[in-house]
């Protein structure tokens, strides 16, 4: 086990944890010492397991909390013990998010509602009731998962290209609001990332977007991750407002 290790004794609240990039990055924070708040949907009593040995190897807390971002009743039910104990929060990540390709026409009204309240509304909801916890402690680090598609407008992404837009507008306009309360709300915007999300693509939407890459390959959940370390660490206490695209150059 590493001596240096970046957030020792931090507590990361993180959403989407039992799968891709939201997994990776839990166990990144767990290898660099954090305790965590590994939040996901339904309980999973093999993927309980995994997150006990994850916290038994790395000598850190890992307790889980269950609910769907669909349900905004069931994030307040979740995160209320947590406020009421006024229990430290020092990092927030919302990672956890769903993706929809189609065309405008094609889109119901309704389905692009149903992509906000999970890739924008939820997580609003998640910072608002977080940040109350971080503005008593007067510190905190909160990062958004966005995407380059709420930067690069692309035909086909009506929806999750525009709740990436939102979430990236809110992210600077929360930095604005909470830099006084030396709380730092920053943004990721991955490319195309190898996890289970991007092998369901179809293959000529996938093969266009890793062509309009530089590096001409998916990005690894483990580089994303690595960024969200950063931005979660002292390392990065001057950091507020960016939103960092790591998109091998597109």
């Amino acid at each position: 086990m590493s001596s240096c290790r970046l957030l020792e004794n931090k507590v990361a609240l993180i959403t989407g944890v039992n799968r891709g990039i939201g997994q990776t990055i839990m166990e990144l924070f767990a290898q660099n010492g954090a305790n965590i708040w590994a939040c996901y949907r339904t309980l999973d009593i093999d993927f309980e397991a995994k997150l006990k040995s994850l916290a038994t190897n790395n000598k850190v807390s890992i307790k889980s909390l269950h609910f769907d971002l669909a349900n905004e009743q069931q994030i307040k039910d979740s995160l209320r013990p947590l406020l009421k104990n006024r229990d430290r929060i020092d990092i927030l990540v919302n990672n956890a998010g769903v993706a929809h390709g189609s065309f405008f026409q094609m889109t119901s009204i309704q389905q692009i509602r149903d992509i906000f309240n999970i890739n924008f509304f939820s997580q609003l909801l998640i910072t608002q009731l977080v940040t109350k916890l971080m503005k008593k402690q007067q510190s905190g680090s909160v990062i958004n998962l966005a995407s380059i598609a709420g930067i690069d407008p692309e035909e086909g992404f009506i929806a999750y290209g525009s709740s990436k837009a939102a979430l990236i507008y809110a992210t600077k306009t929360l930095a604005m609001e909470l830099g006084p309360d030396n709380i730092r709300v920053n943004a990721i915007a991955p490319g195309l990332t190898d996890t289970s999300m991007a092998r369901q693509m179809e293959v000529k939407a996938k093969e266009r977007m890793i062509n309009q890459s530089s590096m001409k390959r998916l990005a690894t959940p483990d580089e994303i991750a690595k960024v969200t370390l950063f931005l979660a660490s002292d390392n990065a206490q001057f950091i507020n407002g960016q939103v960092i695209r790591v998109d091998g150059g597109m």
